[in-house]
């Protein structure tokens, strides 16, 4: 099994950060406002990063590294991501 952990940027500008075993599905889950308290009153989120790793342990490790970032390590993140995706 995968895991992910992802960050989302919700319309208001903020980031979002969260683990999963099925990223589409959660997705769709913060898209429709069932995924967490903090996207719901957000939306739209757009999926901006994320990492697959093979444990659920690593995967939360790296979630709850991913919520102690700096904004501006955060956007870097993405950034960083979006250019090796767009490439």
């Amino acid at each position: 099994m995968k895991y992910y952990t992802y960050m989302l940027r919700c319309a208001d500008g903020t980031i979002y950060s969260g683990y999963t075993t099925d990223i589409y599905r959660r997705l769709e889950e913060h898209s429709s406002g069932k995924g967490a308290k903090y996207t719901a009153g957000r939306r739209p989120v757009k999926l901006v990063y994320y990492e697959v790793f093979l444990s659920k342990s690593e995967a939360m490790k790296r979630e709850a590294s991913l919520k102690r970032l700096t904004r501006i390590k955060k956007e870097n993140l993405i950034k960083g991501f979006n250019q090796i995706i767009n490439s």
